[in-house]
């Protein structure tokens, strides 16, 4: 049983999908959530579905890309709780087009969002944590694409190898600090996205070698491990969660 009885934990990008799973197991191993969207209404909906299931959860509406508001945001969630043991930075853009036709308005966008506000987040969660006689522990939400080639997402993986090096890079930073800090990189899974799409189940259950996608459940469930006490000695590395499909990485196209 993994718990986290008197932690606070902050999410974003956590209104739906596999940010919400993550936010909803952590308010049922007891941690205080601080759950964040750049969509109010659906940061407070989604609050209220943990709180009505009993989970401690506070909605948190902003842009987790944006400096001022990232800063903000982590000074509400110690001022509310007393403390930030978890950071979650889950929040991210996707992209997709043409690499001879990309724009560059998208690209810096990509790059301003999953980069950027990673870092900023990181940072300021850091310089909290390094005060506190626990530290703490950080992830960042990486992707199978940062790690193979995927037709169309050429700006996409590249900021989320980037999350991996910086995670590697973090640990000469924080270690000293009591705070451990990792990825994790899922595949193909089953999201309010995804789910859109009538071929993607069925697509991605051919090509990969367990035989069907992830869903929300198998990659939250990782995540709490590598934040969880069970994890503080390890630091710096990324966990692949695809059902095995980087390792044949047949094209869905």
């Amino acid at each position: 049983m993994i718990a986290f009885k008197n932690k606070t934990a902050l999410v974003t990008g956590a209104g739906q999908g596999i940010g919400f799973e993550i936010c909803r197991q952590l308010a049922a191993a007891g941690a205080i959530v601080f759950l964040n969207d750049i969509d109010e209404q659906l940061a407070i909906s989604s609050a209220k579905k943990i709180q009505q299931e009993g989970g401690n959860c506070i909605p948190c509406a902003g842009d987790s890309g944006n400096q001022a508001f990232i800063k903000s945001m982590v000074a509400q969630t110690v001022a509310q709780s007393g403390s930030l043991d978890v950071v979650i930075a889950n929040a991210g853009i996707t992209l997709s087009g043409d690499f001879f036709t990309y724009p560059p308005e998208s690209l810096y966008s990509v790059l301003h969002t999953n980069i950027g506000g990673t870092f900023i987040l990181a940072q300021a969660a850091a310089n909290q944590m390094k005060t506190q006689a626990a530290g703490g522990s950080l992830l960042f939400m990486s992707s199978v694409t940062g790690h193979q080639a995927h037709k169309n997402l050429a700006a996409y993986g590249m900021t989320k190898a980037a999350l991996e090096m910086l995670a590697r890079n973090l640990v000469i930073e924080v270690s000293p600090h009591k705070i451990n800090v990792n990825t994790i990189a899922p595949g193909a899974t089953l999201t309010e996205r995804t789910t859109g799409d009538a071929d993607y189940e069925k697509t991605w259950s051919r090509i990969t070698p367990l035989g069907r996608p992830a869903n929300v459940q198998d990659i939250a469930s990782a995540a709490l491990f590598l934040v969880s006490d069970n994890a503080k000695h390890i630091t710096g590395q990324s966990l692949i969660i695809d059902g095995g499909w980087t390792a044949v990485s047949p094209s869905p196209f």
